[in-house]
């Protein structure tokens, strides 16, 4: 008889709305009740599949709660697994560490947290034991690696050990806990049941070594379907690994080209059917994309100035189309061409190129803004840093691109202004 469970990690319940542009407030209510919901799912599927147990591979609540909401919540969807006879085995990650929900709620005694010191639950399942090895973080910081701290696998039962770490290091996350996937491997465990990198991977070799991921992203750099793991561990031994929805808003970049297009209309209708494609691929019940408009277009200058119409015209089509949100429109164009033949220069032109060229390129000016960013994201989270570079040279990139960008938004103003007189 298989031994079944549901794996996941990094639910953060919770965790505050993270994205300055979500100013949208049905948006908003979506966003942030998506890991609630995402939450139901994960139970829904455990109650569907009939598994045995559900593994939480630390980072449910975000910080150090105290909403009584959340916990009444949290409650009662641990008594609807409670009286299903599914047990919850968890372990506290860097976020969760000294969460105060723990402590307030009463647990049911098929909910299993696991303490600072290694631990083994062992039990049964017709012909199959099972031995479930278990260790919380301590408190927030886990510079070192864990692995040593876990017991030997218990002798004839498919061991599965729960651990929370960065492994060796990704990009947006700080390092937590690392270990080698070589060494998750020779530990004699079957199934490792990982958390904390928030993108989903898999790492072949003697054991079953699984990230999850997260179930519900919460912004655009957590884009993508969002899933679970269900884990089925045969009579035999072997190990099936099956990938299952369970985002309920799914954040997606979208490009829309809208070189050669001059038309208002037409630019509005070339959004509505970009929209309508990743609407159409995208699995989860709402989409929330951000818009990327690029190319070269005489509308350039217009859809600078009128952005926000833009963004309208934007949402109007999205709730069109149905469950589909704007999360926020970005633009990327390039120069409009202007004629070869042109008696005069276009002063406006003349002056964007001059605050590219001269005034923006004066490295006191540049110094002033690079202090701006780094004073913007020393208050950001480390997981919300990215837009500005994983690297130095990432970071002058973004400089450079919110300077420009700048140039080109006065310059659009301004000829806007000049069309206006004239």
């Amino acid at each position: 008889m298989a031994y079944r469970f549901v794996h996941t990690a990094d639910l953060h319940l919770d965790s505050p709305l993270r994205s300055l542009a979500l100013r949208n407030a049905d948006l908003a209510d979506l966003v942030s009740d998506a890991s609630r919901q995402a939450l139901v799912a994960i139970v829904d599927l455990c109650l569907a599949e009939q598994v045995d147990a559900l593994v939480i591979a630390g980072d449910l609540y975000d910080g150090e709660q105290t909403s009584m909401k959340t916990a009444r919540f949290l409650a009662s969807q641990l008594e609807r697994l409670h009286r299903a006879g599914i047990h919850v085995f968890k372990i506290r990650g860097n976020h969760d560490a000294m969460s105060k929900i723990a402590k307030e709620l009463v647990m049911p005694d098929t909910l299993k947290i696991f303490g600072g010191h290694a631990e083994i639950v062992e039990t049964t399942k017709g012909n199959l034991s099972v031995a479930i090895h278990g260790l919380s973080f301590a408190k927030p910081q886990a510079p070192d690696s864990l692995l040593p701290k876990f017991k030997p696998p218990v002798t004839g039962a498919i061991n599965i050990g729960i651990m929370h770490t960065s492994l060796a290091g990704s990009a947006g996350h700080d390092v937590y806990a690392p270990c080698n996937v070589l060494d998750l491997h020779a530990s004699g465990f079957d199934y490792w049941a990982l958390g904390h990198l928030h993108q989903r991977s898999q790492h072949p070799g003697t054991a079953t070594v699984i990230m999850p991921g997260m179930p519900q992203g919460r912004d655009i750099n957590e884009s993508g379907i969002k899933t679970v793991s269900l884990v089925t561990v045969a009579d035999d031994r072997t190990v099936t690994v099956e990938e299952r929805l369970t985002s309920v808003a799914q954040f997606e970049r979208v490009d829309v080209d809208l070189t050669g297009v001059n038309d208002w209309r037409d630019a509005a209708l070339a959004v509505e059917a970009a929209l309508t494609a990743q609407r159409d691929r995208t699995a989860s019940p709402h989409l929330v994309a951000r818009l990327r408009l690029s190319g070269r277009t005489q509308l350039a200058w217009q859809l600078r100035r009128d952005i926000d119409l833009m963004q309208a015209e934007a949402e109007q089509r999205g709730d069109r189309i149905g469950r589909t949100w704007i999360e926020k429109l970005e633009l990327a164009f390039e120069a409009p061409l202007t004629p070869s033949d042109a008696s005069t220069a276009d002063p406006v032109v003349e002056l964007g190129a001059l605050m590219r060229d001269e005034v923006i390129a004066r490295s006191g000016f540049r110094d002033d803004i690079r202090e701006v960013v780094r004073d913007l994201l020393a208050d950001l989270p480390p997981e919300s840093r990215a837009f500005a570079g994983h690297d130095e040279a990432g970071f002058e990139r973004f400089i450079d691109s919110l300077l420009a960008d700048g140039a080109e938004d006065i310059a659009a103003r301004m000829k806007a202004a000049d069309r206006a007189e004239s």
